[in-house]
């Protein structure tokens, strides 16, 4: 008999069953740890600052949901209209975030939300999974861009495809050495300026002939490397922007930009600045400025305005050609799960943050020591006391521009593997938010937005969650590489494919190249469960045991286009026949991860025919 998980009213549960379906207890030690990144004083078993999360701070209403207000309340609606509530809440109300005061005092955040992500009845398609900063074409600079990005999205348009997913495109800090991994971002609300095309900019032809030629030039030489320097790529793209601004008079565009994007907006870019000055990791900067709002940074901001400026103006920018690439086709943005805590990001929210942890998974049986991903999560508690700002900021930017957004480790909506610093990866423990309450949020910015929404949900998944993203329209997401059943068996309110950036490309796989590779860096690979998954491109791929990589990979998407699932996606690297994976988790030092370009322009990608032969096997009726 299983025993139901207890969870105290921090949010950490008792217990956990490992993908072997061993229990795991979580100890004394594990949890005085835990409380102390919340802030919680162990000895008084409460937190001073957020002693109950703010039991009455939010509110959801769903349909068919409890609308009783015993005593009353007034209520101010998101447009500023105002309605007084007598024992119940009016059944006409619209979507949106509402604030309710009840008659007894205090301040409620009422959601109403449908409760159902956008997800169109005829949405049936495919498309290509792209690490962008990996597609270059002859007209990138080191490497790929958002005009890139376009061009892939007519290309796979013109092949019959229907959406283009890419890696998280979200800021690094902007000093070097440039973070390479697109899942450790410094904030999740704004765009990485390295994904520019700055020749698109404008303002370019402002600059002079020689200018610009230089800077073509040298941006375009950059290409001649197959590793991405980012750093070099950084230092010529930056210099060239500065150079835009320099000549820039200001603009309306540029105005309403700013407008709506508000304090978010002035405080990432002030964060900008201030790490141009003192560094990337704000916990390290003068404690004067270690705050967003203190009167020391309030000060830099005036003194340096033109600086902070620039860095809000990149962001225009960058806005200005995802909107260009969004016209080409649906992009498909990737959430992580989440951010740097020397970021900026965690510079603004730092009270929200917990301290000397971070978030991962448990051992199971691909990592038998578990994962630390060395992200910061937010105290569930104090996000649902600020009123989940920093969730729907992040949910809101995230599905700008966007026709879908796949959610990294969607089980962390309901749980995350935390684990302390002190104790290390096997004495972590889940910790639990308000579930009901975040996906409310999500299937309301997903509808404002007409974004469908995919929960990743690979790995350990308790019971019960994958229902849960059905009944809100959420696609799961499903691999051949993991599945247990051919892909005609998939489900239908699913996103399919057979691999990830983080798993071997199925040329790695079928030539051994991939577990070469790991020999080579001195990692003893899982060659029984290589060949295992061999032998499924066999079984469910119809590949025959003598086939080139090509034809492995053409057999194995025949396969996948069997699916019923609403989107398939055939993987970039798979497409031009890569043997190396974008990613291989654990190796930092040993591997340049995140940074190797495809070994062809886009414009020589255009006329191979495997891409052809693959976008033939996914397009259906």
């Amino acid at each position: 008999m299983v025993r139901l998980v207890a969870t105290d009213r921090f949010g950490i549960d008792d217990g956990y069953h490992d993908a072997r379906g061993v229990e795991h207890r979580t100890s004394t030690a594990t949890r005085a740890a835990l409380r102390a990144a919340m802030g919680v004083h162990v000895d008084a078993g409460a937190d001073a600052s957020a002693p109950d999360g703010g039991a009455q701070a939010v509110r959801v209403l769903l349909p068919g949901g409890d609308r009783t207000a015993p005593g009353g309340a007034d209520l101010t609606l998101e447009d500023g209209s105002q309605r007084t509530v007598d024992g119940e809440l009016p059944a006409d109300l619209p979507e949106g975030y509402h604030q309710l005061f009840p008659r007894g005092g205090g301040e409620t955040l009422l959601i109403v939300s449908g409760g159902r992500c956008y997800l169109p009845d005829d949405l049936s398609t495919w498309g290509f999974a792209a690490q962008l900063y990996a597609a270059r074409s002859r007209e990138s600079w080191g490497i790929g861009d958002l005009f890139d990005l376009a061009r892939l999205g007519r290309w796979t348009g013109r092949l019959g495809g229907g959406v283009v997913m890419v890696n998280p495109l979200c800021a690094a800090t902007p000093v070097r050495p440039i973070e390479p991994s697109p899942y450790y971002p410094s904030s999740r609300r704004f765009g990485n300026p390295l994904y520019l095309r700055v020749e698109e900019v404008s303002g370019w032809d402002q600059l002079d002939a020689r200018s610009r030629e230089r800077f073509g030039q040298a941006g375009r030489a950059l290409n001649a490397a197959r590793l991405i320097d980012r750093d070099a790529i950084f230092q010529l793209k930056m210099e060239a922007l500065e150079a835009i601004f320099a000549r820039f008079k200001g603009e309306t565009g540029f105005d309403w930009y700013r407008s709506g994007e508000g304090q978010a907006l002035t405080d990432f870019a002030t964060y900008c600045a201030l790490a141009e000055l003192h560094g990337k990791d704000w916990r390290r900067w003068p404690a004067e400025v270690r705050r967003a709002d203190s009167a020391a940074t309030a000060a830099f901001r005036v003194s340096h305005r033109e600086r902070v400026r620039f860095h809000a103006w990149l962001q225009w920018q960058l806005d200005t050609q995802c909107e260009l690439a969004a016209q080409t086709i649906a992009i498909m943005n990737d959430l992580p799960i989440g951010l740097d805590v020397a970021g900026a990001d965690a510079w603004c929210w730092q009270d929200l943050l917990a301290n000397d942890v971070s978030v991962g998974a448990p051992p199971d049986e691909f990592n038998a020591g578990g994962q630390d991903w060395g992200l910061t999560p937010f105290i569930p508690l104090r996000l649902r006391a600020a009123r989940y700002q920093p969730f729907v900021e992040t949910i809101r930017a995230m599905m700008r521009n966007a026709g879908g957004l796949r959610i990294d480790h969607v089980m962390g909506l309901f749980r995350l593997f935390w684990i302390p610093h002190s104790l290390g990866t096997k004495a972590g423990a889940y910790v639990r938010g308000r579930a009901d309450e975040l996906m409310a949020i999500v299937a309301l910015e997903s509808q404002r937005a007409r974004a469908f929404v995919v929960g990743e949900d690979l790995g350990t998944v308790e019971p019960g969650v994958r229902e849960r993203l059905a009944d809100h329209r959420m696609l799961s997401y499903r691999l051949l590489y993991f599945e247990p059943t051919p892909p005609a068996a998939f489900p239908e309110l699913a996103l399919s494919s057979v691999t990830t950036h983080d798993l071997a490309t199925i040329a790695g796989l079928w030539t051994g190249s991939d577990e070469a590779e790991q020999k080579k860096i001195g990692i003893d690979p899982n060659e029984t469960g290589m060949q295992a998954l061999r032998d499924k491109l066999v079984t469910f791929g119809g590949v025959s045991e003598a086939a080139s990589a090509d034809e492995a990979i053409e057999s194995t998407y025949r396969a996948l286009g069997k699916a019923p699932s609403r989107i398939l996606l055939a993987t970039l690297d798979d497409a031009i026949g890569a043997t190396e994976r974008p990613n291989l988790p654990g190796t930092v030092s040993e591997r340049p991860n995140w940074s190797i370009a495809l070994d062809q322009p886009l414009e020589e990608i255009e006329e191979l025919e495997l891409p052809k032969r693959i976008a033939r096997a996914l397009t259906r009726g």
